[in-house]
């Protein structure tokens, strides 16, 4: 008798702590985030939006669109690629600890690209694809239009592009169905790895882009982070939150570490109904994106020029 009490005690506390407040008021949510998405996945139920639906630049969120056309042709996953002088970035001038000329398999860059937020490694995923890589752009464009993101454009795979485009809404639709791919979630919520550089055979270390993977008080499903300076710092997330799975997209933060404190002020929101304090964010000078005509023409939004921040933000 005492051991059931025990267990009952112990089930009444675990579904006290884990329960979510009965309703969740929006204006108790600040966020430092520009655009931002909460849904309730399993519901499909948006329940806090912020410019939602502005079409803006998405950097390296992009991989996840990446990783779902690599794995819907069904290339050969331990087939050798090679980084070479295409994959360098001569557009942003992003560092790569992938040197020229080394090889991997098809299954360690997607896991480099989605872990570590590799630009080489996504980009070479792209070049070995049948028709190579403008035929490969042109099928995330296509897997876009068939998941319903249509204020969504990509110019490359990597997201170093500005033109890759797309809302906040869109890329609740964009994390709901890379979660349908149990390698994106393996490789995306990988802490750390080490890879073997096959030319010399030594250990590599890489360490997973968003911090957030390491902390036990979070449990997360599929995870990316993007940065570029006409992006801001952005991060995409399904995570379960008081028992229930959560879409979380925040795109265009300030600071070093806004993503992460704008997403542990949702994480707050939702378990307390509460806020938590927002320190002042200083005002950044902004300037105007500049998108081509073939941007505008591809994706079908309001596709107003951007107010982006100029600070380097890394």
């Amino acid at each position: 008798m005492k051991r059931l009490l025990c267990l009952v005690f112990a089930g009444l506390v675990a579904s006290l702590a884990s329960a979510a407040p009965a309703t969740l008021d929006p204006s108790r949510l600040r966020l430092a985030s520009a655009n931002v998405l909460v849904l309730d996945a399993a519901a499909d139920r948006q329940i806090y939006a912020k410019a939602a639906d502005e079409v803006t630049p998405i950097a390296s969120v992009t991989k996840l669109m990446t990783a779902m056309v690599v794995l819907d042709a069904q290339q050969p996953l331990e087939e050798t690629l090679d980084i070479d002088m295409a994959d360098f970035d001569y557009l942003k001038n992003s560092t790569s600890r992938l040197r020229m000329g080394t090889t991997l398999p098809r299954r360690e860059m997607l896991r480099l690209a989605l872990m570590s937020s590799e630009n080489r490694a996504a980009s070479s995923l792209a070049r070995h694809y049948q028709g190579g890589t403008q035929a490969f752009v042109a099928a995330m464009n296509f897997k876009a239009a068939s998941l319903g993101m249509l204020h969504t454009h990509y110019s490359d795979p990597t997201g170093l592009s500005p033109e890759n485009v797309s809302t906040a809404s869109d890329l609740a639709k964009l994390v709901q169905a890379a979660a349908e791919y149990p390698m994106i979630r393996d490789f995306t919520t990988t802490p750390s790895y080490l890879v073997e550089m096959q030319e010399t055979g030594r250990m590599l270390g890489f360490n997973n882009s968003n911090a957030l993977v390491k902390n036990q008080a979070w449990d997360i499903t599929l995870q990316k982070t993007g940065y570029i300076r006409e992006a801001g710092k952005c991060v995409v997330m399904l995570v379960n939150i008081a028992s229930k799975p959560f879409v979380i997209v925040l795109l265009d933060s300030l600071g070093k570490y806004t993503r992460i404190a704008d997403a542990q002020r949702v994480k707050h929101w939702l378990e307390t109904g509460e806020s938590l304090a927002m320190a002042p964010v200083k005002v950044a000078h902004a300037v105007k994106v500049r998108m081509s005509s073939h941007a505008r023409h591809h994706a079908r939004g309001t596709l107003q020029p951007r107010l982006v921040k100029t600070s380097q933000r890394r």
